[in-house]
């Protein structure tokens, strides 16, 4: 079985870094949002995360889309706001580098169904059945 990488580096090696050496892998605005630091409720996230590695029932919960994954979040279930409801994240590898909103869709699919009464021209034929 192959070993998972994230741009050539361990799992493990990850976890040893330091947050300026896990951004040189990023892109670019990626590098840079981290260089800037970590908003307030960013913060408090990730003192969530910490909290929760301890107690395995735990539950996080952000509306923190924004927010770069980074290797202390491996391995977590984050539960992202969609704007109507809590969706659950769990981060892996692959996953590394990205936003949490990436992986929370805030629109639904459109589903039609038949047109109302009165609806449009065409649906005058329609039956009212």
């Amino acid at each position: 079985m192959r070993e998972e990488l994230f741009k050539g580096k361990t799992k493990e090696k990850l976890l040893a870094m330091n947050l300026q050496d896990f951004a040189q892998l990023l892109s670019s605005q990626k590098r840079r949002s981290l260089k800037r630091g970590f908003t307030e409720q960013q913060k408090i996230l990730l003192e969530n995360i910490q909290k929760a590695k301890n107690n395995p029932r735990a539950r996080v919960k952000t509306h923190c889309r924004d927010m770069v994954i980074i290797p202390e979040m491996l391995d977590q279930t984050i539960h992202v706001h969609n704007g109507k409801e809590f969706q659950p994240v769990v981060i892996t590898l692959d996953r590394l580098g990205h936003r949490l909103g990436d992986f929370v869709m805030t629109r639904n699919k459109v589903k039609h169904s038949n047109p109302g009464i009165g609806a449009t021209k065409s649906s005058s034929a329609v039956s009212v059945k």
